[in-house]
């Protein structure tokens, strides 16, 4: 059942998606058509049931199927959407294993956001590829945010929350996203101690100030 907070909706704890029992509706993968799960905002909102429909990618360029890890102290942004997605790995990608190339993923999409002390590491087997920025005064800055997660943990807040919106009908972030899947967004997202497992991210503008990129023994 859809319903929507006005105010302030409030996380102060990360938590589980709680997935519904057998009586809930099942997607089925055949072929190229796929089930797509649904997962409530951010990851942190527990005890939101786990939908399932058809859709559509949540990014538009065959991922590498190597995740990433991205922190920050803090994530405010204006502009909040979310909703299930499938990424796709190119054909015959060593990363596939027994996945058939498919991500199940949480697409994020935010319309302006600001970061502080951005840290992203890739993990390339002995070493890790560690990008940081907005280390100082300068906070990252991104327009038109969007990320493929598998996993998101933080202490969030947001206000004028919309929750099991059809994500075809989205206009927080500009962001349409699959006709039948479950979705919420919401005016502004503020989080704090954010930690995700990222597949892909796009942004229409990325500034970091103070970039530095480094190999290093121990990730983010």
């Amino acid at each position: 059942m859809a319903s929507s907070v006005g105010n302030t909706f409030e996380t102060p704890e990360s938590g589980s998606p709680q997935v519904p029992d057998g009586s809930a509706r099942r997607g089925r993968v055949r072929g190229r058509r796929a089930a797509i799960m649904a997962v409530p905002a951010v990851a942190i909102t527990a005890g939101l049931a786990i939908m399932t429909a058809e859709g559509a990618l949540g990014v538009q360029f065959a991922i590498s199927g190597m995740p990433f890890t991205v922190t920050a102290t803090e994530l405010n942004g204006t502009g909040f959407e979310q909703f299930g997605g499938l990424d796709n790995m190119a054909d015959n990608s060593p990363n596939a294993g027994d996945t058939g190339g498919q991500v199940l993923v949480m697409t994020s999409a935010i319309k302006n956001a600001t970061l502080t002390k951005l840290c992203q590491s890739v993990d390339l087997g002995g070493t890790n590829l560690l990008i940081k920025a907005g280390q100082g005064t300068k906070k990252v800055e991104a327009t038109d945010l969007t990320t493929d997660s598998t996993e998101l943990s933080g202490d969030a807040s947001f206000n004028n929350i919309e929750i099991g919106n059809d994500a075809s009908t989205l206009t927080k972030a500009g962001v349409k996203g699959p006709l039948g899947v479950f979705s919420q967004q919401a005016d502004t997202v503020y989080i704090a101690n954010l930690r995700q497992t990222n597949y892909a991210t796009t942004a229409g503008v990325f500034k970091l100030p103070g970039l530095k990129m480094s190999f290093s023994s121990s990730g983010c």
